[in-house]
C-alpha cells in the first residue's frame, strides 16, 4: 500500500513542485545497488540458516525489518526524514527483499511433496498478490496521512501472529562448546559461513538444472527489476500519473496475478509442465516491457500493465523448478543461491537503467523515446526466455557429498 504513495512523498520532498525528479530517481538507483551489493552475499547464508536454524526464526527477522523505515515517514516527510527512510529501508532490503519469499517456499517444500509444489507455491504468489490489491485499494481511498500508519500496524500484526501460530519444520542444530573465546566463536563462524557457502556452490554446480535456471533467473531479475526501480517516476514524467493512477496500474496487475496464479496455474501446470508455464510468463514479460517503452497514449500503461497477467507466473513456476531439483535438506541453500543470484541483477540493473531514463526523459535526449531504457530492459527478458527454451528437466535431482558435507549442519554459534 505504500509503493504508489512513495513517488509522491520523496518527489514533493525532494523536488518540490517539479514533475520530474531526477534526484529521486537517483537516489532509488543508488539503494537498489547498495541493497544487490548486500544481498548477493546476505541471501544464500539466510538460505542457509533457514535449513540449519529453522524457517521460523530467520522469517521473523525479516518481517520485523520493514517496519521501521515506514515508522520515520509516519513522523515526518521532510527532506531530512526522506534521506533518513532511504537509509534504513537500505538496511531493511538487504535482510528482507527476496529472503522472506526464498524462506517461504523453503517451507512449503518441507510440508509439499514434489508434485504438488507449483500449485502451493502458485498459491503462495497468488496470496501475495491479493495483499497487492488489497494494499493498492486501500492507498488509492485512504488519506495519505494514514497511509503509512496503517502499514505499521499490518506489518506489526503480520510478525505477531507468525509468532503465536507459524510451526517449525526444521529441526535446529545443536549448540556445542558454548564456553569458547570470542574470538575463537568469530573465527568458527567464519569457517561455518565459508564451508556451507562452498556447499551451496557445489549442489548448485552439480545440477545442470539449477544451472540454467540461475541464468534464466539473472536475465530476468535484469530487466524486471530495472523496470521496476523507475517505471513509477516514469509515468508521472511522461503520462502525469499521481498516486490514484499509480494504483490503479497496479491493481490491474494484481487483480489478474490472482486469478493467474491461484486458478490458472494449477490447471495449466499439469498440461505444460513447470518449463512451459516458465516459458509462456517470460513472454508476458516481454510484451509488458516492450508495451510500456513504446508506449504513445496514457492508456497504454494500463494495457501493458494487463500482461500482469501472464509474467506473474514466472515466480512460482521458476520456485518449483529450483524445488524439484534438490533434495529436502538443501531447499534454503539452492533457493538462497539463486536469490543471490537475483540480487546480483538488481544490483547491476539500477546502474544503466537510472542515468538512461533520466537521459531520455530530458531535454537532451539523443532522440525522442522517452521509454527507451524499458526497450532495452526488454532485451534482457529476451535473453531469459532463450535460457528458459533450453531447458532440461529430465534430469534427476542430486545430493553431491563434497569433503565439507559433514559440517553442513554445524550451528552458526558454538
Amino acid at each position: 500500500m505504500t509503493v504508489s504513495v512513495l513517488v509522491d512523498v520523496t518527489t514533493g520532498a525532494l523536488c518540490p513542485g517539479e514533475q520530474t525528479c531526477p534526484e529521486a530517481i537517483y537516489l532509488t538507483g543508488v539503494q537498489q545497488t547498495v541493497v544487490g551489493i548486500f544481498k548477493m552475499v546476505m541471501l544464500p547464508i539466510l538460505g542457509q540458516l533457514a535449513d540449519e536454524y529453522g524457517r521460523k526464526p530467520m522469517l521473523l527477522i525479516t518481517i520485523s525489518t520493514t517496519i521501521f523505515p515506514f515508522a520515520l515517514l509516519a513522523w515526518s516527510q521532510t527532506r531530512g526524514f526522506v534521506y533518513a527512510y532511504y537509509v534504513l529501508r537500505t538496511i531493511s532490503y538487504i535482510i528482507s527483499q527476496g529472503s522472506i519469499f526464498l524462506i517461504s517456499v523453503s517451507y512449503a517444500a518441507d510440508v509439499v511433496e514434489g508434485s504438488k509444489r507449483a500449485a502451493a507455491f502458485g498459491f503462495i504468489t497468488g496470496l501475495f498478490s491479493a495483499s497487492h490489491v488489497v494494499g493498492n485499494v486501500l492507498a488509492r481511498f485512504l488519506p495519505e496521512g494514514y497511509i503509512f500508519y496503517v502499514s505499521i500496524f499490518l506489518l506489526i500484526s503480520a510478525t505477531i501472529y507468525m509468532k503465536i501460530f507459524l510451526g517449525e519444520t526444521v529441526t535446529a542444530a545443536p549448540r556445542t562448546d558454548q564456553h569458547r573465546s570470542c574470538p575463537s566463536m568469530i573465527l568458527r563462524l567464519l569457517r561455518q559461513r565459508m564451508v556451507s557457502m562452498k556447499d551451496t556452490v557445489t549442489v548448485v554446480s552439480h545440477s545442470n538444472i539449477l544451472k540454467r535456471i540461475s541464468y534464466v533467473s539473472f536475465f530476468y531479475e535484469l530487466g524486471m527489476s530495472g523496470i521496476s526501480s523507475i517505471l513509477l517516476y516514469y509515468l508521472k514524467s511522461v503520462f502525469g500519473f499521481t498516486k490514484n493512477q499509480n494504483s490503479q496500474v497496479l491493481m490491474v496487475v494484481g487483480i489478474g496475478a490472482i486469478f493467474s496464479q491461484v486458478l490458472v496455474l494449477p490447471l495449466i501446470n499439469p498440461l505444460v509442465g513447470e518449463k512451459g508455464v516458465l516459458c509462456i510468463g517470460l513472454t508476458g514479460a516481454l510484451a509488458y516491457a516492450l508495451l510500456y517503452g513504446l508506449a504513445w497514449a496514457s492508456w497504454v500503461p494500463y494495457l501493458s500493465a494487463a500482461f500482469g497477467v501472464v509474467y506473474i507466473l514466472v515466480k512460482p513456476s521458476t520456485y518449483a523448478i529450483i524445488s524439484k531439483a534438490t533434495i529436502s535438506t538443501d531447499q534454503g541453500k539452492a533457493q538462497g543461491f539463486v536469490a543471490g543470484v537475483q540480487s546480483v541483477a538488481s544490483l547491476l540493473s539500477p546502474i544503466a537503467m537510472s542515468p538512461l531514463t533520466s537521459l531520455f526523459l530530458s531535454s537532451n535526449a539523443p532522440f525522442d523515446c522517452k521509454g527507451f531504457s524499458l526497450i532495452c530492459a526488454s532485451i534482457s527478458v529476451m535473453i531469459s526466455l532463450i535460457h528458459a527454451c533450453l531447458l532440461n528437466q529430465s534430469e534427476e535431482c542430486k545430493s553431491p557429498q563434497s569433503p565439507s558435507s559433514d559440517n553442513i549442519e554445524e550451528p552458526l554459534l558454538s
